[in-house]
């Protein structure tokens, strides 16, 4: 990001994010926090190219996505969304959604990775179990293990992380947390995290506030300075200590 600007068409006169700069090395993690309203999804957005932005530039490998075909920018990229789409086929195809050129045997190989089987196989069809309209017969954490599945089948030079693991209960967190580890090896990532102890081996970790990044550094280096990160790590500790 080179001085990127944002404002919606519909609200040109409010700036959603203001002069963010920042740079994601091949192979290395960077995680956008802060309070709802901070501009971290429009981050995601304008990576994505669902908006243009009005100010500066976004490039990926140096060449401004703006100048690329979208389907071409976003062949390279897979997201792992808060609320997964899921679509009333069967558990494969919802898979192989990420690739739809995809094997079986390569579906079932991704689902272990996300640990999606565990689930899957003890279903009465298997892998082939229609799932109902927006995946009515899974849970939220279901969902989410069928969104890391398409993303390990997707096999991304890019990989995008919102909240990825956000409907899941802590020890399910813990096991997911180690997939996304795996998966996240060798590729660049960027994460919005709630949940500040999935991130503390970022490589940076941006601070966002009023569409601005107000502080930036590794987990240590942050706490180290006392200041917005700090709140947010002590009063996530004093929540999960109650």
């Amino acid at each position: 990001f080179e001085n990127v600007g944002f404002a919606y068409p519909t609200r040109p006169d409010q700036s959603i994010v203001h002069d963010i700069s920042l740079t994601v090395k091949p192979g290395e993690t960077v995680a956008l926090v802060g309070s709802s309203g901070a501009g971290k999804s429009t981050i995601f957005n304008l990576i994505l190219r669902y908006y243009d932005t009005v100010a500066g530039a976004v490039l990926v490998d140096g060449v401004a996505v703006d100048q690329v075909d979208p389907a071409d920018l976003r062949g390279r990229i897979a997201l792992v969304p808060q609320d997964t789409v899921i679509f009333g086929s069967s558990v494969a195809d919802n898979i192989r959604f990420g690739r739809p050129g995809a094997s079986n045997a390569e579906v079932r190989d991704a689902a272990r990775l996300a640990l999606a089987d565990e689930f899957v196989l003890q279903m009465q069809n298997g892998f082939e179990t229609m799932v109902g309209e927006r995946g009515l017969k899974l849970s939220g954490g279901e969902k989410q293990r069928v969104a890391i599945a398409r993303a390990i089948l997707k096999n991304p030079p890019i990989l995008i992380l919102d909240e990825a693991t956000s409907a899941l209960d802590s020890g399910t967190e813990r096991d997911i947390q180690d997939s996304l580890h795996r998966l996240s090896e060798n590729r660049t990532v960027v994460t919005i995290a709630h949940r500040l102890s999935t991130i503390v081996d970022a490589d940076e970790i941006l601070v966002m506030q009023d569409g601005q990044v107000v502080e930036r550094g590794s987990h240590a280096a942050l706490l180290a300075k006392s200041g917005l990160y700090t709140e947010m790590w002590q009063r996530q500790e004093a929540s999960e200590a109650a």
